[in-house]
């Protein structure tokens, strides 16, 4: 009997063959992925990512209904002060700041869009308040088209999990397009974000306990 391969440890696996096996793992805890935001078109999504903005989703989820019910669309919105915009928006935290952006990319879209949302990467983040993550999100959850929102859990993760260097956000973003399919980066992008709420924290975080990191995470 040949035994001289019995001993040789195990070649780790590649970026590209850990990033499909995760993707399976992923897609098996999470075969449906509601958009965690509550919205119901393309503007109360964008105002909703905005105030998402160093705050939870639970939090922005029970400020909006009172915010779109004083406003639900740009010309109703404009009409309002910005200090009542920035009165029930307080809890989101940045107020006065978001507020005003809130005030003011209303306006753009009334006199430059037709009171829509663009569809464009580039008009969306030439709107105030809005970066290439809020513009990302808008993109792919509004308008289906191909994105991978990274956030600063995205981030994290993909370091954690050894598929991204970790530098910034914006090489995350380009590694983890190269190492998934076009197709599945706008579902990836909310199963990423369930797993690391539900298994993945940043704090208190059990590798050997975790579906992901106990398999493929880096260690130590």
């Amino acid at each position: 009997m040949d035994t001289s391969n019995t001993n040789k440890p195990q070649r780790a696996p590649g970026r590209r063959q850990k990033a499909a096996a995760i993707m399976q793992i992923l897609e098996d805890l999470y075969p449906e992925t509601p958009i965690p935001l509550t919205h119901s078109d393309a503007y109360t999504l964008l105002v909703s990512v905005l105030l998402s903005a160093q705050c939870t989703d639970e939090r922005v989820n029970k400020v909006t209904p009172h915010l779109f019910a004083l406003a639900d669309n740009p010309a109703a919105m404009q009409q309002q002060p910005v200090a009542a915009i920035q009165d029930i928006i307080r809890p989101c935290g940045l107020a006065p700041r978001k507020a005003q952006a809130i005030w003011d990319l209303s306006g753009i879209l009334l006199r430059e869009h037709g009171g829509e949302v663009p569809q464009s990467f580039e008009a969306l983040e030439a709107l105030p308040g809005v970066g290439h993550k809020t513009a990302s999100v808008v993109m792919s959850q509004a308008f289906g088209v191909p994105a991978f929102p990274v956030d600063t859990h995205i981030h994290r993760l993909a370091e954690r999990w050894g598929l991204s260097s970790g530098k910034n956000v914006e090489q995350t973003e380009k590694d983890l397009k190269a190492l998934f399919p076009r197709e599945k980066w706008n579902k990836l992008h909310l199963q990423i974000i369930f797993f690391g709420r539900q298994y993945c924290p940043a704090r208190g975080h059990k590798r050997e306990a975790c579906p992901i990191c106990s398999l493929y995470g880096k260690k130590g």
